[in-house]
């Protein structure tokens, strides 16, 4: 461990490094970025990602869409480097980069040969820090964006997990798309992307994580190089913590339609669910998979293999700081919505009320852990898993501990929380030939 030494302010004027587990090892700089590495010397490969503790639910709604569209802008071109050479660089040694948004952050990510994460540390640093966001690029921008809405709302399957959303959470951030909508992107200024970009993306609430074959210290030494001189090599300042906790208000259980002339319709019922801190979620994790998690689920056997009534049905639950939902999913012909309907109310009601079998509960354990597991055998997991844990958790669980944590849901656990979320009055969403008024008298 390296101690520090403090300034007048109490805060750290040097770098404290700590072992967390295995091989990982956390260090915090005096501007309150965080740096997480874990190696693994039998791998060839480096993983690595800036993760900035910002997404959708952080905009007004003038700005919606602010979070995803400053994405697509900071691989566009800085004072180093062009657009063409920021993905250039990365492609001539073999690798890969790309970034994604979600409702609360957003991740800038590379994978690459081992000896190549000097450069991959150089160019992400590079793009994330000191994005020139030229006039000429947010209107390009700001095309590609309008298409990829478009674009989207011609994936019913898709836009029906949207409107199920908004139906949970209405005006809330948690019911925006991420995407923001054509009303708000398009009057988007470069100023105000501008100002959000430097408001917002500041070194206490970035992560720098990375996984693979690599020294923790010459990660820390290749990131404070790549960030000398940028706007993130910033005073002393404590790292942000987890996202506080808020009330959320729901909206009450109702019905949403959306006409579209589609050969198959697409619906999602369900409710509000629990957050991602929340000690239940491991009875929560074992619940869906025997609920709609896989093809020896209930609904899957029910709906699809003894009647044949859809191609894709399922379950998830979607888990955020301070509030969650929980969902099915399933795609028909418009035809059998209300058989499939009822066969997915009456499954739900039968576990709420009679509970899972212990064989259920052994395999829906089986599930949880294995997902655990195998979701570890590659550099870019282990890089995620850093950075989600240092970020949304602020503690990481090592395996075993997460494992014991699921070994230790009893029937009771499960029971308690599909008596609670599974019996709640639930709002549907739909897509597909109907109208509001037609589809409420099914």
């Amino acid at each position: 461990m390296t101690t520090s030494s403090r300034g007048s302010a109490g805060r750290p004027t040097r770098a404290v490094t700590t072992a967390l587990e295995g091989t990982a090892r956390r260090t915090v700089l005096p501007s309150g970025l965080r740096i997480v590495t874990e190696s693994i010397p039998s791998t060839r490969s480096a993983s690595l990602g800036v993760w900035v503790g910002i997404g959708s639910r952080d905009e007004t709604p003038a700005m919606s869409g602010a979070s995803h569209f400053l994405e697509h802008l900071l691989f566009k071109g800085t004072h180093k480097r062009t657009a063409l050479q920021i993905s250039a660089e990365i492609e001539a040694v073999g690798g890969e980069t790309n970034a994604f948004t979600t409702k609360e952050y957003t991740c800038y990510y590379a994978r690459v040969l081992d000896e190549d994460l000097p450069l991959a540390v150089d160019v992400l640093c590079d793009a994330v820090a000191d994005s020139l966001l030229e006039p000429a690029d947010v209107e390009i921008e700001r095309g590609v964006i309008l298409e990829e809405i478009a674009m989207h709302e011609d994936e019913p399957s898709d836009e029906v997990h949207d409107i199920f959303t908004e139906a949970i959470f209405g005006d809330h951030p948690l019911g925006r798309l991420i995407s923001g909508t054509e009303e708000s992107i398009t009057p988007m200024t470069r100023n105000q992307i501008n100002g959000f970009y430097r408001r917002r993306y500041t070194a206490p609430h970035i992560v720098i994580a990375a996984a693979g074959n690599l020294e923790h210290a010459t990660v820390v030494r290749l990131v404070r190089k790549a960030l000398a001189g940028t706007p993130l090599d910033a005073s002393a300042a404590d790292p942000a913590g987890p996202r506080a906790r808020k009330r959320v208000r729901h909206q009450k259980p109702h019905t949403v339609v959306r006409n579209r002339d589609t050969e198959q319709a697409h619906v999602v019922l369900g409710g509000v669910g629990i957050g991602r801190l929340d000690e239940r979620r491991f009875a929560l994790g074992v619940l869906n998979n025997v609920l709609g998690g896989g093809m020896s689920s209930r609904l899957f056997q029910e709906i699809r293999e003894k009647r044949g009534l859809a191609y894709s049905v399922y379950s998830y639950a979607s888990q955020y700081a301070d509030a969650g939902l929980f969902g099915v999913y399933a795609g028909c012909a418009p035809g059998k919505v209300e058989e499939v309907l009822d066969i997915t109310r009456a499954e739900l009601e039968r576990v709420a009320t009679k509970g899972l079998t212990a064989e259920e509960i052994a395999r829906g354990k089986g599930m949880v852990r294995g997902s655990y597991v195998l979701g570890l055998e590659d550099s870019g997991s282990r890089m995620s898993r850093l950075a989600k844990s240092e970020l949304l958790y602020g503690d990481l669980m090592g395996v075993d501990e997460l494992l014991g944590r699921v070994d230790a849901v009893t029937a009771e656990d499960v029971d308690a929380i599909a008596s609670e979320l599974l019996t709640q009055q639930m709002s549907l969403a739909v897509v597909g030939p109907f109208d509001e008024a037609e589809f409420g008298r099914r």
